[in-house]
């Protein structure tokens, strides 16, 4: 691309964007996505908006539809990923620039400019910013997805959903892998960075975003994922011989699988030896030993989150339950993805348990 199409501040030179929404069941957070793309300071008739339907059994597509202009692309597979509307969005456009977005997500009206005015570097591949959470109010674990969206600014080893890139990467790496229910942008930033691009964090809102998670099994579920997508991407980096996300996958199973490890050794000697005061010692022994294990930074590190994090000392206690507890559906996401691996049976999404809500209907 010219780097002097996106050196001009007035709409006329302005490069135009294609921004790809992808969503399934997304029709309560879809029309206020796509009006805030619309009503920022970017020109409106440089942004071509797509929305790539995953299959979804609301009004998703309908609510689209009501939007002159917008592109729809009604996909049903039986297995949807983010990676194939993504993929579908970016490939039926040709602008120089693409921005992907989460359906359920609020555009900064002044994200735009400020994204293009970056991109005037050329050695930049991708820019993000930041995404904020709409209700971490609502909920702890809003609160606790509002904490780890973003990371520092400055040159980034990985983006999440919300991305502006360029087109030639995009083209350059082959867009996203459809297969991974989990982990696809890291992966995607990953080829993007061995073509030959760097990818920015730049101080500067970029979206605000609505978790909508208030029960448990929401939270185990989403740790699950996670943790699928640590090993998934893990696994395809290993083979470049990089570290990246090394030291997250080893974490998880050694604080994770050394915890259960070490409780069910307890167990079995508390149950298979003779009842006796040596072997009641030996489990609660064990047993104990495995609580530094998992809750090492409930015990030792709420000073580090309080600096770190810009916490209240209740605030850290709270998000070191977190950071001790989540590696344990974790581990389990983990585990799913290589037994997935060795039977050829990868976790897929169901199109059913898939939709988007909203923390206040009223907001």
């Amino acid at each position: 691309m010219n780097e002097k199409h996106l050196t001009s501040q007035n709409g006329r030179d302005l490069p135009e964007i294609d921004c790809i929404l992808i969503g399934v069941n997304s029709a309560k957070t879809l029309g206020r996505c796509i009006e805030s793309i619309r009503t920022g300071s970017y020109p409106a008739e440089k942004l071509r908006i797509c929305y790539a339907d995953g299959g979804s059994s609301d009004d998703s597509i309908a609510v689209a539809k009501r939007y002159d202009g917008v592109r729809v692309l009604a996909l049903t597979p039986e297995y949807p990923t983010p990676g194939l509307g993504r993929n579908a969005g970016w490939k039926s456009g040709s602008a120089p620039l693409v921005h992907f977005f989460d359906s359920d997500t609020i555009v900064d009206p002044e994200w735009f400019r400020k994204a293009v005015e970056r991109m005037r570097d050329i050695r930049l591949g991708a820019v993000n910013g930041f995404r904020r959470e709409l209700h971490p109010e609502f909920s702890v674990y809003n609160w606790i997805g509002d904490l780890e969206w973003n990371g520092p600014v400055g040159e980034s080893d990985c983006f999440g959903g919300d991305v502006l890139i360029r087109r030639e990467a995009l083209e350059a790496t082959g867009g996203y892998d459809e297969t991974l229910v989990g982990g696809e942008d890291p992966e995607l930033s990953r080829r993007v960075i061995r073509a030959g691009w760097k990818i920015e964090r730049i101080d500067a809102t970029m979206t605000r975003h609505d978790l909508a998670m208030t029960t448990v099994k929401q939270y185990l579920k989403r740790a699950y994922r996670s943790g699928y997508g640590f090993a998934a991407v893990r696994a395809r980096e290993a083979k470049y011989g990089n570290d990246f996300w090394k030291a997250d996958l080893r974490k998880i199973i050694i604080k994770g699988g050394g915890f259960i490890a070490v409780e069910s050794l307890a167990m079995v000697t508390l149950l298979a030896a003779r009842p006796s005061v040596i072997s009641m010692l030996t489990a609660t022994a064990l047993s104990l030993a495995g609580i530094p294990l998992l809750f090492s930074p409930r015990l030792f590190k709420i000073g580090k989150f309080i600096e770190a994090n810009h916490l209240n000392r209740k605030e850290a206690k709270i998000y070191a339950w977190h950071c001790s507890v989540t590696v344990l559906p974790q581990l389990f996401g983990v585990a799913r993805y290589y037994a997935g691996a060795l039977a050829g049976r990868p976790l897929k999404n169901k199109r059913s348990a898939l939709k988007t809500g909203l923390s206040n209907p009223e907001s």
